[in-house]
C-alpha cells in the first residue's frame, strides 16, 4: 500500500463503516491520522488491475516495548469484492508480513454480528479469547466486541 492508495482505501473503509458492523468509527480519519496509527511495513492492498478490492493493516496495541510484537488486525473488503476470497488472501498475506516484521501476536476486536469476519479469522488460525459486553455505544445502541487472537508459530516461540 502506498500513500497514493489512500482515496481507494478510504472509500472501502467508508463502505465498511456504512454497514454498522465493521468499526465503532463513524467517519474515515484524515490520511495523516490514519498513517500515524498504522505500522508502515504491514500495509497491504488487493487489486484487480487498477481497482483496489480491499486492504489490510496492523496497528500497534501499545507504545510499551514489551508489546512490540502485539498488533491489532484490520481487514476491509470493498462491497463489490466480498465473498470472493479477497479477505482470506489479504489475511494470509498479512500474517506472512507480520511474521517477517517480528510480530508474535495478532489480535482483533469484532462485532458478534460480523459473522463473516469472525469466520475468516477462525479459518486463519485465530481463536476467540473473550467477549467485551456493552463495551461501546453506537448512537443509542450498546455493542459487544468478540476478542480474537492468533499467536505465531514462527515468531516468539
Amino acid at each position: 500500500m502506498a500513500d497514493t492508495d489512500w482515496p481507494e482505501v478510504r472509500r472501502i473503509y467508508l463502505e465498511g463503516i456504512s454497514t454498522g458492523n465493521a468499526t465503532f468509527e463513524a467517519e474515515a480519519p484524515s490520511w495523516e491520522r490514519w498513517d500515524a496509527s498504522h505500522l508502515r511495513d504491514c500495509r497491504l492492498i488487493a487489486c484487480n488491475g487498477a481497482e483496489v478490492l480491499g486492504w489490510a493493516v496492523l496497528s500497534p496495541v501499545s507504545a510499551r516495548r514489551v508489546y512490540a510484537g502485539v498488533t491489532e488486525v484490520s481487514v476491509y473488503v470493498g462491497e463489490s469484492a466480498r465473498s470472493g476470497g479477497v479477505g482470506r488472501a489479504l489475511m494470509t498475506a498479512l500474517i506472512d508480513a507480520s511474521e517477517r516484521a517480528g510480530i508474535w501476536t495478532l489480535q482483533a476486536g469484532i462485532f458478534p454480528e460480523n459473522v463473516a469476519s469472525i469466520e475468516l479469522h477462525k479459518s486463519c488460525g485465530f481463536r476467540e479469547i473473550g467477549r467485551r459486553e456493552r463495551v461501546g455505544k453506537m448512537g443509542d445502541r450498546w455493542r459487544d466486541v468478540v476478542l480474537m487472537e492468533r499467536r505465531s508459530k514462527a515468531v516468539g516461540v
